[in-house]
């Protein structure tokens, strides 16, 4: 079996909130009618930060254009390529130099 391959995206905004809105069931439902693989989760070490990731660079990009239709003033990056299983709401723990087996 391969392991899944991800690239991870972070949103954050200006001025609106994004935690407690239900923004990533949104982009969850976004994901499952465009019939996609996406992970999403709240960012626990940065403030007003959701955090998603999908595995191709055209899924991401339909992501972005949503966001930017629903959220005015959002600011979407790219913060990692090609990540193992990825873990998102922490992403010191996507260093697997820190751990022994």
């Amino acid at each position: 079996m391969k392991i899944n391959i991800w690239d991870i995206f972070e949103i954050t905004t200006a001025n609106t909130l994004i935690h407690g809105v239900m923004l990533r069931g949104r982009i969850r439902k976004f994901s499952i009618e465009k019939n996609f693989a996406l992970l999403t989760e709240n960012a626990t070490d940065k403030e007003n930060c959701v955090r998603f990731a999908t595995k191709s660079a055209a899924d991401a990009e339909r992501i972005c254009v949503y966001l930017n239709s629903i959220l005015e003033d959002a600011s979407i990056e790219k913060i990692a390529e090609k990540v193992q299983n990825p873990v998102l709401s922490k992403l010191k723990v996507n260093d697997i130099s820190r751990y022994t087996l």
